[in-house]
């Protein structure tokens, strides 16, 4: 359900209550801090205007998530995050730091990875899941299992800039026998517009045999409790993006990074490299005047194997072209694929091993001309 990697740091609270808030004025700079003192007060309340509309998850008659004898911690009390008031989600706030945001002076789609595992992580540690095997539940634990991902996509319509509060709001579902899925939804606070989405399966793996296994039923049983029980997904429309299957991308790629070299900071606590490394790899081998003249709008990544501290890896790229698609030709005469009625241009990628070849990863990405200068 979480991804293996490393926290993003928190947004913890002074006692500067009464001062500005970034990027919020009048009442929603209210609404703002009248979130922080009932966070202080312990006591969850729903958020302002993400409550309008109707509730798509249903309650529960389940007892509490948290376990008896369940103490909040020092960052318990001071995140901007908690349950929703049925309990089948949670949603928290984010301020965007100034060394989340990249070129464009809007957060990366690195940040935004970032912070969507620290969500989800913080949903399951408000469940009393365990924090140090990254939601796993007693029987997991018993039985060295772990989840992995298995895939992700994430579609983002604006991205925020430096000093925007964002809320993120996310729940977990089952997913067939072998797995689960959760789901994101991201909203800029000020006004309450939906600026991203993302949704993500996830397989269980034996973590001494590194073997994936089935989601048994006491498994099931334990995590169930804290899931809506009705479907509720991110992406609900018919033959949606994250729906689509990834071709493999044909050697020879147009575009290549040769020789990546995990870095130490690029392992997460059980020495693997990070699920949103993978994002920068792939995106390492995009030619520069996609760039400079494009933003990342949707991403899908497909994980199919495991890469390690001394692993070498290739970032391969090559347009995508489909029925709806033409070629456009880049300043050097090399085509990329674009759709003419939005602008937009698509890539398949691949990670694999320099060594022997061994995919490690594949992917898609669409892009969409850059908004005017903020």
């Amino acid at each position: 359900m979480l991804s293996r990697g490393t926290f993003c740091v928190c947004n913890s609270i002074t006692d500067h209550s009464h001062a500005a808030a970034p990027g919020l004025s009048g009442q929603c700079h209210q609404r703002f801090f009248n979130f922080i003192n009932r966070r202080r007060n312990f006591v969850i309340y729903s958020s302002g205007a993400a409550q309008k509309g109707p509730v798509l998850a249903v309650a529960t008659d389940e007892p509490n998530a948290k376990q008896a004898g369940f103490q909040p911690s020092l960052a318990d009390r001071l995140r901007l995050g908690s349950l929703t008031q049925d309990g089948l989600s949670y949603k928290e706030k984010f301020i965007v730091r100034c060394y989340e945001v990249g070129i464009n002076k809007t957060a990366t789609v690195e940040t935004i990875a970032n912070l969507l595992q620290e969500v989800g992580c913080n949903h399951a540690q408000s469940v009393g899941f365990s924090t140090d095997g990254f939601a796993t539940t007693n029987t997991m634990r018993k039985l060295h299992l772990i989840w992995v991902t298995s895939r992700m996509h994430i579609e983002i319509y604006k991205y925020p800039a430096w000093s925007d509060v964002v809320e993120i709001e996310t729940w977990c579902q089952s997913e067939g026998r072998i797995g689960t899925r959760r789901d994101w939804i991201l909203k800029d606070y000020a006004n309450g517009k939906v600026i991203g989405r993302a949704t993500s399966k996830w397989v269980m793996m034996n973590q001494d045999t590194r073997r994936l296994q089935k989601v048994t039923d006491d498994v099931r049983d334990e995590y169930l409790i804290y899931c809506p029980k009705a479907p509720r997904l991110a992406f609900p429309e018919e033959n949606n993006a994250s729906l689509k299957k990834i071709a493999k991308l044909k050697d020879p790629a147009q575009y290549s990074k040769i020789g990546l070299v995990p870095r130490r900071a690029d392992l997460d606590m059980n020495q693997h490299v990070n699920n949103v490394t993978y994002i920068g790899w792939v995106l390492e081998s995009i030619p520069q005047e996609v760039i400079d003249n494009y933003e990342l709008q949707t991403i899908t990544l497909d994980y199919r194997r495991e890469c390690q501290h001394d692993d070498i890896v290739d970032s391969l790229t090559s347009p995508e072209l489909d029925d709806d698609a033409a070629i456009l030709q880049t300043t050097n005469g090399s085509p990329t694929a674009s759709r003419d009625t939005d602008k937009c241009c698509q890539f398949l990628h691949l990670l694999r091993l320099s060594g022997d070849g061994l995919e490690i990863n594949r992917g898609r990405t669409e892009w969409r001309k850059k908004p005017a200068k903020r």
